[in-house]
């Protein structure tokens, strides 16, 4: 009797996560604000193939998922996960948010933000000694990074050109490049930095 209703069980759990994807993918295809043709122009899955897929008529491919997930610049990983159950409030305690230092060790930045947009979108509750110093890498083209102070003053240093920002204060600046932020050395800093990840680049 068990053995009959594997595949029931099997076709049941496969229209699931099918319905869950096309609901995801039109989503994000109506968040980024293209058509169905558009999307099936930088995809290279045809436009019936993916209204199928929105309307749950078709069980796609991993290969036609993974041409989606690249056009939609968003990992399969993220593509299969159940949205319909997560939760309606969710606290993070302070022992379980993930803390990043800076090389020098007096800056000390708490990932405060949800882990699952962080391909996208990413943000820390920053807090530096006087005189700390972080120094980033480029991200990717297009990144624009956020910072609001609350406390202390930083200054941050692109390309040669520097800006120092005081509390009140919020600084945006392009970090598709490397970018050094530091806490001047008259009091200790702290403030928020918001990280969008491809965002339309400042002119």
């Amino acid at each position: 009797m068990a053995e009959k209703e594997k595949p029931r069980d099997f076709e049941t759990g496969a229209a699931a996560l099918s319905g869950q994807l096309g609901k995801t993918i039109q989503r994000l295809r109506k968040n980024y604000n293209l058509s169905l043709s558009e999307l099936a122009e930088q995809s290279g899955v045809a436009k019936s193939i993916i209204s199928q897929i929105e309307r749950n008529e078709t069980n796609p491919t991993l290969a036609t998922i993974w041409r989606l997930s690249q056009a939609l610049d968003i990992s399969i990983e993220r593509f299969l996960v159940e949205s319909d159950d997560a939760p309606v409030i969710e606290k993070i305690s302070k022992g379980d948010t993930p803390i990043l230092l800076s090389e020098d060790g007096k800056v000390r930045l708490a990932i405060i933000g949800w882990l699952k947009t962080v391909e996208w979108l990413q943000w820390y509750d920053v807090h530096a000694e006087p005189g700390g110093v972080l120094d980033s890498d480029a991200h990717q083209r297009g990144s624009v990074e956020n910072l609001s102070v609350f406390q202390g003053a930083f200054e941050v240093e692109i390309g040669g050109q520097k800006e120092i920002v005081r509390a009140g204060e919020t600084l945006r600046y392009r970090c598709d490049r490397q970018h050094i932020i530091r806490c001047l050395e008259s009091e200790a800093g702290h403030a928020t930095m918001v990280v969008i990840l491809k965002a339309a680049v400042m002119e």
